[in-house]
């Protein structure tokens, strides 16, 4: 396809959005590496770490369109306007995005949008950042023993739209043996936690998960009913993941397993 401009007739560009993973470039898929090394304009979200962003090859164009909860943001529809007028100049458009592009990344808006303006939009998966922090402190998201399934939520709803309800999440997953994964939920981690009291046991485990799979990442696991505190005391904050689950009880065992290791190797 071609359209004109002036008296040019230019290929109409592509666009590829892209999941970055959560920030260790050794997670990223081949054909996410791919797309990247074959861009010429690049719009790199803020929570894709440099690693990944250097990647890119040396004559593209990356512009930065953070968004970031509770921080100033580039407008969605700003992005959105931006990706299309690249395309229709004939770019090969990657929009790079945090984790997954379908897992609270936007990626569905954008590519409605794109897809109205008709323009093919390609796909590429990524790691999102709940599965990856989890494997990073040595617990899966289901077990046998411990979990049937998973949700994966968001914490932080757009303006004017219904609360989650908390209490009845917190009462489904007791009942359904689920692990909850909560994306940006930071801000409001103190009410959700007093939510989730209402549907679950004070002695629930709980992990929050900071910079997931990057070399500043930091955890802490503790009780249900002592997340808000922990959070408080170590100075937890965005961008985090909260799992609330018995499968966190496994991170506990992994740690254990990780002390007796070291010190076999320090009597070695």
């Amino acid at each position: 396809m071609t359209i004109s401009q002036g008296n040019h007739s230019l290929p109409m560009g592509r666009c590829t959005l892209v999941g970055a993973g959560p920030g260790d470039p050794d997670l990223l898929t081949l054909k996410a590496l791919k797309a990247i090394e074959a861009a010429s304009v690049l719009l790199v979200d803020d929570l894709v770490s440099d690693a990944i962003v250097a990647l890119a090859p040396a004559g593209a164009r990356v512009i930065a369109v953070g968004k970031r909860g509770g921080c100033q943001s580039t407008p969605q529809a700003f992005i959105e306007k931006l990706i299309l007028t690249s395309v229709l100049e004939g770019e090969n458009v990657v929009r790079l995005k945090g984790g997954d592009p379908f897992i609270f990344g936007r990626g569905g808006e954008e590519a409605e949008h794109l897809r109205a303006a008709g323009v093919h939009v390609e796909i590429v998966n990524g790691i999102t950042a709940g599965l990856a922090g989890m494997t990073q402190i040595g617990a899966p998201l289901t077990h046998r023993d411990h979990a049937h399934g998973v949700l994966f939520i968001t914490g932080h709803t757009r303006p004017g739209a219904q609360p989650i309800d908390w209490p009845q999440l917190a009462a489904t997953a007791h009942a359904a043996r689920l692990t909850l994964v909560i994306y940006m939920g930071m801000k409001g981690v103190a009410d959700i936690a007093q939510g989730l009291l209402q549907g679950l046991p004070p002695g629930t485990p709980v992990a929050v998960i900071q910079n997931a799979s990057q070399p500043q990442q930091r955890h802490a696991i503790a009780r249900l009913d002592e997340l808000i505190a922990v959070v408080a005391q170590e100075k937890l904050g965005s961008p985090s993941v909260v799992v609330v689950g018995e499968v966190v009880r496994c991170a506990q065992s992994f740690a254990q397993w990780m002390d007796g290791a070291q010190l076999h190797q320090a009597r070695a």
